[in-house]
């Protein structure tokens, strides 16, 4: 009985915010409209004087604004005088409230209830007890991994406890927890693959990488020693001289950092992702030094398009750099987007710049300009798989998240099939169409395109874990 007081006394406060506006007669609404706009022309006669005192616009071009604004001015006086008179007349009728207006309110006052009550009754469940918080599944309802992901690195757990000398094990088991956040537990995962691999490049970036963010940002001295082995090994592996002079400038040491920067800087090319954080570290430096950042700053190498391999690594690094300027990185990375996007217009037949302009206005939430760009480059090249790919991508990214899978963008759908019938090995479309299947209830679809994706992986790859994994829970009827 509790219940229903509170859901009456709710409703009904409802109904009453809802409906007296509604029934509110709009007196004077003419009147403070026309005070309004005339506020709004004095102030652009006021802005209108202060440009022209800045040498912003001409004389003739103030003259002819005032003269509209003028204009717009009197008609306001002039409607004015005319509702004035009409009221002297006795031909304003009293204001009230229009009869859409009560009728609506009514309306809302008899269904608004009815129909809680309606919908309640059908899905409604009072007598239900309260979910105690231990039995819920909280990992879900935040969003967190699927069962299936948490069920293989469980087994991947199980069985690095029977093969502890398995590198590549850890190695999958550190990267799965990294993409989850689990930064403590991916460093150890990492730490002892590392141990077992000795000096694989790769995984000794990843792993100090991971030691930076799980450190908030800041270079710990085991990264420091990961990244001084990478560089004894290729002294001109981009991600480690970062990192590296990175840990000098933390610990003080701003003038070999700035060295080690300004070096990678001139050897590197002047598109390659990393440049705009390296110029920000540069100016942090030099300011540390009381340099001036103009004058200590190379130039790099002349643009060139770069393999995917060195963006994402690129990617990568910004990532573990969140510390520093961010505004002004981002300023940067605005620009350069915004030149490759002139660049793009004056040569609109670069189907790979068109590439790299949708990727880069993804990464910055434009979903639209993605969109847009990825199209032209499709335009151009319509029988590209990696064109194709692209641009379903963009239009996926423009898609509201949901957590409950369904249909593809039909577009979206047909540009993955043309792909792969272009390229019928192709990865990322067998996932993508896969996803598309499994989320409208094509299981035998699904199952076809992930079992043909699964061979093209190795068993101590994590992508054959988790593609295994995805075709258990079709079989499991999820």
């Amino acid at each position: 009985m509790l219940f229903w007081i509170v859901a009456a006394a709710l409703t009904a406060a409802v109904v009453l915010l809802i409906v007296p506006p509604l029934l509110r007669k709009p007196e004077g609404a003419a009147e403070e409209r026309a005070a309004y706009d005339l506020e709004v022309y004095r102030d652009q006669l006021g802005e209108l004087e202060r440009d022209q005192g800045r040498g912003l616009i001409s004389e003739a071009q103030a003259a002819a604004a005032r003269a509209e604004i003028g204009r717009r001015m009197l008609a306001i006086a002039d409607r004015g005088k005319g509702n004035a008179k009409d009221g002297a007349k006795g031909k304003v009728p009293p204001a009230r409230a229009p009869r859409s207006a009560m009728a609506l309110a009514a309306l809302l006052a008899v269904l608004l209830p009815l129909g809680t009550l309606a919908v309640y009754g059908k899905l409604g469940r009072p007598e239900l007890p309260a979910q105690p918080l231990a039995s819920r599944n909280l990992d879900h309802e935040r969003g967190g991994p699927p069962k299936n992901v948490l069920a293989a690195m469980d087994k991947l757990k199980a069985q690095l406890a029977e093969t502890p000398d398995d590198p590549q094990g850890w190695a999958i088991l550190g990267q799965a927890y990294a993409k989850m956040g689990r930064l403590p537990e991916a460093a150890d995962a990492l730490g002892k693959a590392v141990a077992l691999a000795g000096d694989d490049l790769e995984l000794l970036g990843s792993y100090g990488e991971v030691l930076i963010s799980a450190n908030g940002g800041t270079v710990p001295d085991e990264a420091r020693k990961t990244f001084d082995r990478v560089l004894a090994k290729d002294p001109t592996e981009p991600r480690a001289r970062f990192y590296a002079a990175l840990a000098r400038f933390q610990a003080g040491d701003s003038k070999d950092a700035l060295e080690r920067w300004s070096a990678l800087l001139a050897e590197s090319h002047a598109d390659a992702p990393w440049v705009p954080i390296v110029r920000t570290q540069i100016a942090e430096a030099a300011k540390a030094l009381n340099l001036d950042p103009a004058k200590v700053t190379p130039e790099p190498l002349p643009a060139q398009q770069q393999p995917p391999v060195a963006q994402n690594q690129g990617q990568n690094q910004g990532q573990g750099q969140g510390q520093t300027e961010g505004e002004d990185q981002q300023q940067m990375i605005r620009g350069m987007v915004d030149g490759l996007a002139a660049r793009l217009e004056a040569n609109p037949d670069d189907v790979d710049g068109w590439l790299r302009l949708s990727r880069s206005y993804g990464v910055m939430g434009e979903s639209a300009k993605a969109i847009d760009a990825a199209r032209k480059a499709r335009e151009r090249a319509p029988q590209r798989p990696d064109v194709l790919v692209a641009y379903a991508s963009a239009l996926l990214s423009a898609e509201p998240r949901s957590s409950k899978p369904g249909p593809m963008p039909e577009e979206a759908v047909a540009s993955l099939r043309q792909a792969l019938a272009a390229e019928p090995d192709n990865r990322d479309a067998l996932w993508l169409l896969g996803l598309n299947a499994a989320g409208v209830g094509q299981t035998a679809e699904a199952t076809d395109l992930w079992t043909r994706l699964l061979a093209q992986f190795k068993p101590e790859e994590p992508e054959y874990t988790l593609i295994r994994a995805r075709l258990e829970s079709l079989k499991a009827g999820g």
